[in-house]
């Protein structure tokens, strides 16, 4: 190819690339990311962005609870088989968590969703907002949910988010102590699974498949190079995707951990900052990171100083003395904990999630 032919090429992509920005709906915004380091070291990291405080608490769910998917008569019903530990979004909602074998599940915003009707499928119910707390519950590993979830046993039904009136469209990411990756997604109405050790990175708008579009380009770039500096989803994306892979696979554990931690507020939005165009773009208000090898939660707002951590090593998880605990992080998630908060979490009745469709 000559060089004309191969700028006018490269010229051509930019301008697709351009368009797809521009005409992408705006999201609230979060960041997820999966390293994979040297001696099964596996790290994974998310950033939540709203608007608002998200009103989020950190749960311990033992073995044995019984639940339903809240989403009218024919909802599925399941008795968790695993325990976790999970936060919460306005404490109707499991927005991300961990359960004992390992598994991560994370739920990040995609306007683009769109889930099967409800009242056209005979398949039991479940509420959008126990999606993950579904899989945390059922699930050991991301080859074990996806299989299962390839299957369908479920038809998702969504619900206005408290106090809006919007309906919530989110995509569910999942990653395991082996490295594995999922991200689910119900696109035109139809669940589409990408699944694989390379799905490391997942942000917002637009779907799953034209992210790697995007992030294929970069690549070619090189980003030493050059790398998109701004707080739209695929911009974070990318950015998450080369420097997961470009900080050192370092064999020092709490070394990893401090890498990772770098990348997940490297693509996190600066808090307080608002694009005017696009008010839905939201600063990062909390970010979690699992490791899955030593099977520790950590959590840490924007708004202290403060990072603490779960760990999961300590906790009772058994449905015959095992107990549904609660962390009360404040306002903003502003109460102060540092350090291991693992015996910090006090006896709670449970939580109950969202209602949706009935």
């Amino acid at each position: 190819m000559t060089a004309g032919r191969t700028h006018f090429a490269h010229s051509l992509i930019s301008f697709t690339l351009a368009s797809i920005l521009e005409f992408a709906p705006a999201a609230d915004a979060c960041t997820r990311l999966v390293y994979l380091g040297p001696d099964d070291t596996v790290i994974t990291a998310r950033s939540m962005d709203w608007k608002n405080d998200v009103q989020t608490n950190l749960w311990i769910l033992p073995r044995g609870i019984e639940r339903t998917g809240e989403a009218g008569p024919n909802s599925i019903t399941w008795v968790s088989k695993y325990g976790s530990v999970v936060a919460t979004g306005y404490d109707v909602s499991t927005t991300d968590g961990v359960n004992e074998a390992g598994l991560n599940a994370n739920l990040l915003w995609l306007v683009e969703s769109e889930y099967p009707a409800a009242d056209q499928s005979d398949k039991p119910r479940l509420t959008i907002a126990a999606w993950a707390q579904y899989v945390l519950d059922n699930y050991a590993t991301v080859a074990e949910a996806v299989e299962a979830l390839s299957h369908e046993p479920f038809t998702i039904v969504t619900d206005n988010v408290p106090g809006e009136r919007r309906l919530a469209t989110l995509h569910l990411s999942m990653s395991d102590a082996s490295g594995d990756s999922a991200i689910v997604e119900y696109i035109g109405g139809r669940q589409v699974i990408h699944h694989g050790r390379d799905y490391q990175v997942m942000t917002n708008s637009p779907a799953f498949d034209q992210q790697l579009a995007l992030d294929a380009y970069w690549q070619q770039i090189g980003g030493t190079v050059m790398l998109p500096g701004t707080n739209r989803a695929a911009d974070r994306f990318v950015r998450a995707s080369f420097y997961v892979n470009a900080i050192p696979k370092d064999e020092n554990a709490d070394r990893a951990l401090a890498g990772v931690f770098s990348v997940i507020r490297n693509v996190s939005v600066p808090f307080g900052l608002t694009t005017p165009d696009q008010p839905n773009i939201s600063s990062t208000r909390w970010r979690t990171v699992v490791d899955h090898k030593r099977r520790l939660y950590f959590f840490e707002s924007v708004l202290t100083p403060n990072t603490f951590w779960v760990d999961l090593n300590r906790i009772d998880f058994s449905a015959e003395t095992g107990a549904v605990k609660k962390l009360d992080l404040g306002p903003d998630q502003t109460n102060v904990h540092s350090g291991d908060a693992t015996g910090e979490f006090t006896v709670s009745e449970p939580f109950r999630f969202l209602g949706a469709g009935s």
